[in-house]
């Protein structure tokens, strides 16, 4: 049943943000009714690929375990059903623009007047201040938000991270503070706002990066694959394809050289320390290249794991899926034929349950939103 099982959450999210969110809390039990326009969630169409039932597996990936209806909120109709919804949930998620959800008569101030213990989480780009009018496209907040600046190589141009990273991060930040209100309604009775948007979750998720900028003056600047405060903490190029090493401290160091057969390496005054290897970054890669050129990847991988190096193949997404299963984390679940990737928090009492794919547009139609409705298992 799941330890949310007594949630339920108004769905009113699109994209990757909010519906990565409200999986996560359909993962581990809450009833979550998917409330789409005429036409559904923009992702429906975001094709190829497609899954095996011919749905975008961009809508597929983050919609499993949620109902769907849809309903247009520019007619009263639409409104009026959307209000009851509303009503009767414990938790609210949506991701307009600031201003839109109370045009159509659901903003926080509103609907807590009929539901005081209302969780109500809003997720924006840029906060709902001077920020509120611009468009929280992922891709925009890597830019503005400095994470662009600090990846792709130094002499190349500014590159964005391969996934909507952003996005996920804003979404997990979402999950966490809809527990944290859940959390502080189980004391107070009081439901709450929880405000989130993608340029504060970017900008806490730059951690160390962002600490370097607030204490030296200095924003940090691109370095490919290497760390600024790390070495050797990079990928390399071995005969046949490429590794990961990433030695955080002197006695990695030390059985690395040892493995690659240069043991007069870790002697060295240059590569000696940590904070000696940072600063002669360039002449050791030159080192590790010309020894890693004699072997395979994968063998390198081996023989260093062994020693207790750290270090592992660039693999592709599928070679992913298949590292990780092949460390029993079985990271793939299957629904009718569906597969998607797990949930990745583990509870040892409670664990994610995985009931229901995708749902298809409007499948649930004419449900019973009734307050009362609440108290039966919908599923």
């Amino acid at each position: 049943m799941g330890v949310l099982r007594d949630i339920r959450v108004a769905d009113f999210s699109r994209v990757l943000a909010g519906p990565y969110a409200t999986m996560t809390l359909a993962d581990f039990g809450a009833d979550v009714i998917k409330v789409e326009p005429p036409g559904g969630d923009d992702t429906r169409a975001w094709r190829p690929p497609v899954d095996a039932s011919g749905e975008a597996t961009y809508f597929g990936s983050v919609n499993r375990n949620k109902r769907s209806v849809v309903l247009d909120l520019t007619t009263e109709a639409g409104r009026a059903e959307a209000v009851r919804l509303a009503s009767s949930a414990d938790v609210v998620v949506e991701n307009f623009r600031p201003g839109v959800m109370q045009r159509f008569g659901l903003g926080y101030e509103q609907l807590r007047a009929r539901n005081p213990r209302l969780v109500y989480c809003s997720i924006t780009g840029f906060g709902a201040g001077a920020g509120a009018t611009l468009a929280g496209y992922d891709l925009l907040v890597q830019a503005v938000g400095g994470l662009m600046s600090i990846t792709g190589e130094p002499d190349g141009e500014p590159a964005k991270v391969g996934v909507a990273l952003v996005d996920v991060l804003t979404g997990q930040n979402a999950v966490a503070g809809i527990l944290l209100a859940l959390r502080e309604r189980d004391r107070s009775g009081e439901g709450q706002l929880v405000e989130v948007n993608l340029l504060q979750g970017l900008l806490a998720g730059l951690t160390n990066q962002a600490g370097s900028t607030l204490a030296t003056g200095h924003p940090p600047r691109r370095l490919g694959n290497q760390h600024p405060s790390i070495a050797p903490y990079a990928v390399f190029r071995a005969a046949d394809r490429d590794l990961v090493i990433a030695v955080g401290n002197d006695r990695q160091f030390r059985a690395l050289a040892g493995v690659l057969g240069r043991p007069g390496l870790a002697g060295d005054a240059r590569y000696a320390t940590n904070e000696a290897r940072v600063g002669h970054r360039d002449a050791l890669r030159d080192e590790l290249v010309a020894a890693l050129a004699n072997g395979r990847a994968a063998d390198w991988v081996e023989r260093l794991t062994q020693a207790g190096v750290p270090a592992g193949l660039v693999n592709d997404v599928a070679e992913a899926i298949a590292f990780a299963e092949g460390l029993g984390i079985e990271p793939v679940v299957d629904l009718d034929g569906r597969r998607s990737i797990a949930d990745p928090i583990g509870l040892s009492r409670a664990p994610a349950a995985y009931r229901t794919p995708p749902p298809a547009l409007d499948e649930h139609a004419g449900a019973d939103w009734s307050t009362e409705s609440r108290r039966e298992d919908p599923r």
